[in-house]
């Protein structure tokens, strides 16, 4: 049985619990697993376990620093923790590992409003929208006009 995947299915279908369960088990069999540990940090993420979820990120990010989606999801949880520096630092690796990545821009913009960077954050969104991701416009009205 693959256990990544059957924790893959779980988590579409939102039985995030049973998805750490496959998680575990997947890493318990390969220890060096890196996106077992992204997606047992995603499901955490979810049932709102943040802290448990970076520390995932982290073990991710040490067996596969190129990941970009690893910096992406640790800067999600670091910014509802209102680590917002550390959220612009992950936003930014992910960015450097893919210039194009147009979220990380929108979630880099966010993370430096709440830091009182206006005109930074409102740059981010407007290039975040220049590369496609309609949300960042959302964004523009509520904070840049």
């Amino acid at each position: 049985m693959d256990y990544h995947e059957a924790g893959i299915e779980k988590n579409y279908l939102k039985d995030y619990r049973g998805a750490m369960q496959d998680y575990n088990k997947a890493i318990e069999l390969d220890p060096m697993y890196q996106d077992a540990y992204t997606n047992r940090g995603n499901a955490k993420y979810k049932l709102e376990d943040y802290r448990g979820a970076i520390q995932d990120y982290n073990k991710a990010i040490e067996l596969d620093p190129r990941y970009k989606h690893s910096y992406f999801f640790r800067g999600f949880a670091k910014s509802i923790l209102k680590d917002y520096r550390g959220a612009v630092q992950d936003f930014n690796k992910a960015i450097e590992l893919d210039p194009k990545f147009a979220e990380a821009y929108t979630y880099r913009g966010l993370a430096k409003i709440n830091l009182n960077y206006k005109d930074g954050g409102c740059l981010d969104f407007s290039k975040s929208g220049e590369l496609g991701h309609e949300e960042a416009y959302d964004h523009i009205k509520e904070y840049c006009n």
